[in-house]
């Protein structure tokens, strides 16, 4: 069969199972009372059904089914045990919360399977920053470490509807695009099998009346399947490149730029929680999803849109200039990027919102006065007066504990 027949019908095969079963996963979840309960740093304000990822697993298993005697090194044997590892540890996590070491150590053996396939090794990074050779060893420390920072990275910018879905989709469309023009079907086709469910996902997720999370079952997954896909990416040989739109040593840095949303995040709020002396895995709302909801105003779809918008526009400015421009120079003007936007963010989450937070503060405060005041219009100054210091006494302590807290 062609590889558009077989690109049309795993895509509406995907986009139909995940799209007819999560009502069911959404049923069973709410009939056992499996949902999330909201906190202070959730951004929704009800008890949500989460799992959605458990419809990701077996759309994938069922996929990779299909396409196995497409690929070349028996990938497809090789993802299903990760895949499994990932699902299994998401779905515990979900329902009951594990530690981030023992996560982490799943991660690694579900990384490990794909290391050892010999269609994933790099065995040169073909001139990028003058560096072509790498021994065996180095590549399983290097991709090893790529793996698990593309996946919990992923997984971290989970936070607000829609927004890994539509980032995940952007990065599925990229890699389809690459891997259908350097003839690698078998991963052109996994990255639309998991577009197709991204896509069926999304519309429960923006949902008003049937939503769903797809939680640490789904997110791990997905970025276990992106990490797949870039270390497939940056494994390919030179003949591969002959239909690729950019030179060969830039390979390094589109793969950076196709991942800027969850790895410019992830540094990000790493760099905010080790300079307050915390833990990088510690909870907050940091994120830069998060500042643009809580700070500039914008909805959850506003913002994802506007992200998953920036991630498109950005890989395809890092296409056109790979195409020409010099590895160096490009890794330059990348860094430049990231620091101007880490800059931006960085003034003004700790001088505009700080600001904002105190507005809002006081008008909190004023109308805790009015309300007091029309209260005490039948009571003697003595109530009143000792109302009024208790009012007082809250706003001082609010302003108080909302400087310690920016």
């Amino acid at each position: 069969m062609f590889f558009l027949e077989t690109a049309i019908l795993i895509s509406l095969g995907a986009f139909m199972l995940t799209y007819l079963t999560i009502p069911k996963i959404i049923n069973v979840v709410e009939f056992r009372r499996l949902t999330d309960d909201p906190n202070g740093r959730s951004s929704h304000a009800k008890r949500t059904p989460t799992l959605g990822g458990v419809s990701f697993y077996y759309t994938l298993i069922f996929a990779l089914f299909f396409i196995k005697d497409r690929d070349v090194f028996d990938e497809a044997m090789y993802i299903i045990p990760g895949l499994t590892i990932l699902f299994i540890v998401g779905l515990k996590d979900d329902l009951v919360v594990i530690s981030p070491g023992a996560k982490l150590v799943a991660q690694v053996f579900a990384v490990a399977f794909i290391l050892v396939n010999p269609g994933f090794v790099i065995g040169s990074l073909n001139g990028f920053l003058n560096i072509n050779e790498i021994p065996y060893y180095l590549y399983l420390f290097i991709a090893g470490f790529m793996m698990l920072t593309i996946i919990n990275s992923y997984n971290l910018i989970d936070g607000i509807d829609g927004l890994a879905s539509v980032v995940g989709m952007v990065i599925m469309v990229i890699y389809t695009t690459i891997f259908y023009l350097s003839e690698e079907y078998f991963f052109a086709l996994l990255a639309i099998t998991m577009n197709a469910s991204l896509m069926a996902f999304l519309g429960f997720n923006l949902s008003s009346d049937k939503k769903i999370f797809m939680g640490d079952t789904g997110s791990l997954m997905v970025g276990f399947v992106i990490s797949i896909l870039t270390l497939k990416f940056l494994a390919l040989k030179p003949q591969d490149y002959t239909e690729i739109p950019f030179l060969l040593e830039n390979a390094p840095l589109i793969a950076i730029s196709i991942l800027i949303v969850p790895l410019f995040d992830t540094a990000r709020v790493f760099a905010i929680r080790i300079a307050n002396k915390r833990a990088p895995f510690s909870p907050d709302r940091n994120h830069t999803h998060h500042v643009l909801i809580d700070y500039w105003g914008l909805s959850h779809k506003q913002a994802s849109f506007i992200i998953g918008c920036f991630n498109l526009m950005f890989v395809m400015l890092f296409i056109v200039l790979g195409s020409t421009a010099k590895n160096f120079g490009l890794a330059i003007m990348l860094v430049s990027v990231v620091i101007l936007l880490g800059y931006i963010f960085f003034k003004y989450n700790y001088n505009f919102t700080t600001m904002k937070q105190k507005i809002l503060l006081r008008r909190r405060v004023d109308k805790i006065k009015n309300k007091t005041k029309s209260g005490d219009s039948g009571k003697n100054g003595q109530v009143r007066a000792k109302k009024r210091d208790n009012v007082d006494s809250y706003e001082d302590k609010a302003e108080s504990e909302n400087e310690r807290t920016y």
